[in-house]
């Protein structure tokens, strides 16, 4: 009877889940706004120090049963600044389809995410145009030396009484450090 308990909690989460996801509108093509986090201006006078563009896997559905059933999941990508001090600029955050092709460009301009915040960008779990080989393209800069940020996607999906939850870590492709 150990399965009760991680039902509970798959219950649990998922309650929490849906009873805080963000309406379409919000999800549409901005992250959620927190105080921390604003649109700013990188021109020739930004002196860029530090920076990645960063690689994030994300699953909009995934095969079960014969492998010709799907299992639709949400997705949310977070940018975690880890820095204690500085903040980070996010350039651009893309999303890409299973072929490679572009779906959504996520930012207008860049933005900046405060020391120690984040932000999120969410895929509905209806959402499923990148296909089980989605990703993330994440280019974050920074005008000083800082930690990494964390930047991974969580999947969430719930259906046929059961839930599934697991984390996608990002992967740096491209390092702009200048030392």
């Amino acid at each position: 009877m150990r399965i009760y308990p991680l039902f509970c909690l798959l219950v649990s989460v998922f309650f929490l889940y849906s009873c805080t996801s963000p309406s379409p509108s919000q999800q549409a093509n901005s992250p959620q706004k927190t105080s921390s986090q604003q649109v700013v201006n990188v021109d020739e006078n930004f002196k860029r120090v530090a920076g990645q563009t960063v690689y994030v896997p994300v699953y909009s559905h995934i095969y079960h049963d014969d492998g010709k059933k799907t299992f639709n999941l949400a997705a949310t990508l977070s940018i975690r600044n880890t820095d204690l001090a500085n903040p980070i600029v996010i350039t651009f955050v893309r999303y890409y389809d299973t072929n490679g092709k572009l779906v959504r460009q996520y930012l207008e301009q860049p933005i900046q995410i405060d020391a120690l915040a984040s932000t999120d960008f969410v895929i509905d779990t209806t959402d499923t145009s990148g296909g089980s080989g989605a990703k993330f393209l994440v280019e974050w800069i920074a005008q000083t030396e800082i930690s990494e940020p964390i930047i991974e996607a969580v999947m969430i999906g719930s259906g046929y009484h059961q839930g599934i939850s697991f984390i996608s870590p990002g992967k740096v492709i491209k390092s702009d450090n200048n030392k």
